[in-house]
């Protein structure tokens, strides 16, 4: 037995699914609730995609990367959210070891590739702003594809990792998970094995996959920001900061969301709090961002009402 592991001592079985604690009480209003939320996710981030993908004004590398940040937070709510919704009516949440696995491994492709996506993001509004003779040039078509497939690439190597890693715990007795889906965090706490090889992943990928696209987040703002205020005329600054203010708040928001999240308190959350971190970082964050890209963006809001005009015409 391992000295390290407090649990290592018990009697280890072969899980073969996962009881899910989190939905011990209030299952009626779960339902509802998480019914509303992907309802209002699948149309948002589909309204962005049928639009930036019909509308030749939204044909820039702006909207390119917006049409993967709508994919990535479709794919987010779609791992999660029917799988609550079942168990939801269900007199027993669970979930099988295996689909608790391929969860997680979607779930951290996700999160890996939206990291690097936002980065790219900032870049794109650096470049814009700051290098406006050489925006065309820097971000070609074929360069935005490149560096799209790349962001979905390095969430998948990072994803990959932590599923083998996962893959190789061993858990005592009956296996619970104190949550309403399945994550890393509360698979690590539910194991009776070994999990320090598991946490410096958690801690490496911290850095590598999201601490530097943050930091590269930060380094373009700050260059914007140093930028619009060199601008002479009030009008332009205002449009510049109006282009950058949706990407910012949807940067501020999963940043914040995804550090609550992976990188916990020695101490832990309650399973209260635990659970609703990650319902913000995984299911109401990927809701909010079509709403805050399209409440304040002209060219999104032209786009819907010539495609609604387009649909009433007879």
């Amino acid at each position: 037995p391992d000295p390290a592991c407090p649990m290592a001592g018990m009697n280890q079985t072969q899980v073969t699914e996962f009881v899910l604690l989190g939905f011990s009480h209030g299952r009626p209003f779960l339902f509802a609730l998480f019914l509303a939320i992907y309802l209002a996710t699948l149309l948002g981030n589909s309204a962005i995609l049928t639009l930036v993908s019909l509308d030749p004004h939204l044909h820039s590398p702006m909207y390119f990367f917006l049409g993967h940040l709508s994919c990535l937070d479709l794919c987010y709510s779609s791992v999660t959210v029917p799988k609550i919704l079942a168990n939801a009516l269900r007199a027993r949440a669970t979930i099988s070891y295996g689909g608790c696995l391929v969860q997680m491994f979607l779930l951290m492709w996700c999160a890996g590739a939206e990291c690097v996506l936002l980065a790219l993001m900032a870049y794109d509004r650096f470049a814009a702003v700051c290098q406006p003779l050489r925006y065309c040039q820097a971000l070609r078509r074929s360069t935005c594809a490149a560096a799209a497939a790349g962001c979905w690439l390095w969430g998948l190597l990072d994803s990959a990792v932590h599923t083998l890693l996962a893959a190789r715990l061993s858990f005592c007795g009956a296996a619970r998970l104190q949550h309403i889906f399945c994550d890393v965090p509360p698979l690590l706490g539910a194991a009776c094995s070994d999990t320090r090889p598991n946490q410096l992943a958690l801690h490496i990928s911290s850095i590598f996959v999201g601490l530097s696209p943050f930091l590269l987040v930060v380094v373009s703002y700050l260059c914007i920001l140093a930028t619009v205020l060199g601008m002479p005329l009030a009008t332009s600054r205002h449009k510049a900061f109006s282009t950058c203010s949706a990407h910012l708040i949807v940067v501020t928001l999963y940043f914040v969301a995804a550090n609550l999240n992976y990188n916990r308190p020695s101490s832990g959350y309650s399973p209260a709090a635990d659970t609703l971190v990650s319902v913000l970082y995984c299911i109401i964050i990927p809701m909010l961002n079509p709403l805050v890209y399209s409440l304040r963006n002209r060219e999104v809001w032209g786009a819907l009402r010539k495609a609604l005009r387009v649909g009433a015409t007879p």
